[in-house]
């Protein structure tokens, strides 16, 4: 069996941040990395769905992701979104992140496209054969239209010993269950949403790649290493406490939530690029009310 233990614990799904100009604000990522690294998160994942990775350019997203490896230093693996939906523009990125020092690659579905299974087949296989590093697939058929079928995965698993993980972003915990047993027990899955970390965990998942965590990563790793260590209950009353909240990080289109929730603690702006908005004044109340549930903030008035 394969070494993947570096795929354990917490990744969190970086946001970009921005400034009033509308370029990155590099003292605001700072800030956010190092809150990331203090409180023991596992992986970092620039220029992912929820970095708002549609919306950088060539350059800004090789400059976020050398960035984030340079921060980084030896604290945490580097997991680089360099996914889309053209498969020539999907290796190019891929190969930049190789020699920008990433430890490993996601790769989401093409979007929009929505290929069959052969081509999805076609299309990873392509990019696994660019690159050296560890690739994880991405499903996530709420934003893309299509889904990885577990045997997919199964036959690029088979085909190019790179692949060895994928983040389930579906909402079915059942999914690990057909996963492991298309692709084999020692083929990583990271769960892809906060509140449904812990059946996840209890099904074989080994990982969870989190929104949350970037506002509350003590809190999200302290719920990994409760259930890592046995200690069930512990793990389930940081759920239960988490699960308001996990949920209000995707009452707006994500990450206007989480980023609404950093501005309130001056961490960053919560400046995001069109065609997303920052958060409506009946989110923000949504957020501040979980927030609240989480003990984490005094409830009050949206301004």
């Amino acid at each position: 069996m394969t070494d993947l233990t570096r795929f354990n614990g917490v990744f969190t799904a970086l946001v970009t941040p921005f400034t009033d100009a509308g370029t990155i604000d590099w003292d605001a990522y700072d800030r956010l990395i190092d809150r990331q690294l203090e409180a023991g998160i596992a992986g970092l994942v620039p220029v992912g769905t929820t970095g708002e990775a549609a919306t950088l350019d060539e350059d800004e997203a090789l400059s976020v992701i050398a960035h984030t490896v340079k921060r980084a230093g030896n604290s945490a693996y580097v997991l680089a979104g360099t996914g889309s939906n053209v498969t020539k523009k999907t290796v190019a990125a891929t190969k930049r992140a190789t020699d920008a020092g990433a430890h490993g690659v996601l790769l989401i579905t093409p979007y929009y496209n929505k290929p069959t299974q052969e081509g999805l087949v076609a299309h990873f296989s392509a990019v696994a054969e660019a690159t050296p590093l560890d690739v994880m697939l991405y499903s996530v058929p709420g934003r893309t239209g299509v889904a990885i079928a577990p045997e997919t995965a199964a036959t690029l698993a088979r085909a190019h010993r790179n692949i060895v993980a994928i983040k389930e972003a579906g909402g079915d915990p059942a999914r690990v269950t057909a996963l492991r047993a298309a692709c084999g027990s020692d083929f990583v899955v990271h769960c892809g949403d906060d509140g449904l970390a812990l059946p996840f965990f209890a099904l074989g998942a080994i990982g969870l790649t989190s929104v949350l965590s970037n506002y509350m990563p003590s809190e999200v790793v302290a719920l990994y290493r409760a259930w890592a260590e046995g200690r069930r209950e512990d793990a389930l009353a940081l759920h239960e406490r988490l699960a308001p909240l996990a949920s209000a990080m995707f009452v707006e289109s994500s990450p206007s939530p989480v980023k609404r929730a950093l501005a309130l603690e001056g961490v960053m702006s919560d400046r995001v690029r069109l065609p997303l908005v920052p958060l409506s004044p009946a989110g923000e109340a949504h957020l501040r009310r979980a927030i609240s549930q989480a003990n984490l903030l005094p409830a009050r008035p949206a301004a």
